[in-house]
């Protein structure tokens, strides 16, 4: 039998999946490092009345805060932290690679346990992207939060993030447009008992490819009067919590206030500043 002309030997084009690396894909969807670095200066210049020059990213992924504070600050020292050698080592080649070398010597990476590691005292520890609420026991969270303490300068500041709202328990997706790709958060259970939530990450492209579950997230979700709770009993002086603006379309506008009472939202996302 003969070939049909135009298959023989042609090779299946690969998919965008196929070609697209998650951890970009979760950078350019999701992480916004030039963001929270801006809130993390102006809230410690706010209390402390100076720029803050040392920063540690615990649960940092591939370190793209830790690399922005380098980056930004000519003064600057940053460690990243986390238990994920996979992800360290993209970040090296991927964020830590792309910094100028005189940057570089100011930045380090560190394949550790957030809840025992020891560095040098810094002016800021940050845990974003609700990443410590890993920790889903209040003694664990509370380790957490000592361990924290121990690695702040005399006038160091944790900076967390949290989300709730009468929706955050809700079993639900919310899809997002980005250029190239489909982002999509999904909620997929959660136990009202335990708290326990679990969330995924997928992505979708203009082919029909795709990539579920890309990210899967195992987490508690803590309501903000347990987190100042445990952060009060931790050590820390004082909590403010800060509160995200309305757009006047039901979402966010990116703009943080601090907030002792809050609204009744569908959905809010806030920072917690906790102050040694």
């Amino acid at each position: 039998m003969g070939t049909k002309i135009g298959t023989a030997g042609r090779r299946r084009r690969p998919r965008m999946a196929d070609r697209s690396d998650k951890f970009e894909l979760y950078e350019e969807a999701v992480h916004d490092a030039r963001a929270e670095l801006r809130f993390i200066r102006r809230a410690f210049k706010a209390v402390r009345g100076r720029p803050p020059l040392t920063f540690r990213e615990d649960f940092s992924g591939p370190g793209s805060a830790a690399c922005e504070w380098v980056r930004t600050e000519s003064r600057g020292r940053a460690v990243a932290v986390d238990i994920e050698q996979e992800v360290l080592d993209w970040g090296l080649s991927n964020r830590v690679a792309r910094l100028r070398p005189e940057a570089r010597r100011r930045i380090q990476l560190m394949n550790a346990n957030a809840l025992t590691v020891r560095t040098k005292p810094v002016d800021v520890i940050a845990a974003l992207n609700f990443s410590y609420w890993v920790f889903k026991t209040r003694s664990m969270l509370l380790r957490y939060f000592r361990n924290a303490w121990r690695g702040l300068g005399r006038d160091g500041l944790l900076v967390l993030d949290a989300f709730g709202g009468y929706e955050a328990g809700r079993e639900m997706q919310e899809v997002t447009r980005c250029r190239g790709f489909t982002y999509v958060w999904e909620q997929a259970c959660f136990r009202p008992v335990t708290g326990d939530i679990e969330c995924h990450i997928h992505f979708r492209f203009p082919d029909g490819s795709r990539i579920d579950k890309a990210f899967v997230y195992k987490w508690r979700l803590w309501t903000l009067p347990e987190l100042q709770e445990l952060l009060a009993e931790a050590g820390f002086s004082r909590v403010t919590v800060f509160w995200e603006g309305d757009d006047g379309e039901g979402g966010g506008n990116g703009e943080f206030a601090p907030e002792t009472l809050g609204d009744a939202d569908a959905t809010w996302i806030a920072y917690l500043v906790a102050e040694k």
